[in-house]
């Protein structure tokens, strides 16, 4: 009887060796987070007598909980400077994929300089546009 015991508490004590230190190596590396701005950023854009309108689905890459906190907590800026930017936007600047993607870093560079001038760090990573139509 004591020779099983032995043998399954030593069997056992590998899984509980690594379930232990499993822990320490995740709480070291900070976690990366989506916050996403919901509900999806609606508006008009461009000039001329036929309005002509976007709709984004957008996503901001941060790591760490404290950047995804503050990042939350800016939304209503963050959001106001990206209805500004693409309200500002003409058919051509929104038309193809080449635009779309610079159209998508100048967003990134926008949220990163309202947040810098926040919280003195740019906090965003990436954005993403999960989907984008225009109409």
């Amino acid at each position: 009887m004591k020779k099983t015991i032995a043998l399954l508490f030593a069997l056992l004590l590998p899984c509980f060796a690594q379930a232990s230190g499993g822990g320490e190596e995740e709480s070291a590396e900070p976690k990366v987070a989506y916050v996403s701005l919901v509900p999806a950023l609606v508006g008009n854009f461009g000039e001329g007598p036929k309005l002509k309108f976007y709709k984004a689905d957008i996503a901001l890459r941060v790591t760490g909980s404290e950047a995804e906190e503050k990042v939350e907590h800016h939304e209503p800026l963050i959001r106001n400077q990206l209805v500004m930017l693409f309200s500002q936007q003409t058919e051509a600047s929104m038309a193809d994929e080449n635009a779309k993607e610079i159209l998508r870093q100048e967003a990134l560079k926008q949220v990163q300089t309202v947040l810098e001038q926040e919280e003195g760090k740019p906090l965003v990573e990436d954005l993403l546009f999960n989907n984008l139509i225009i109409q």
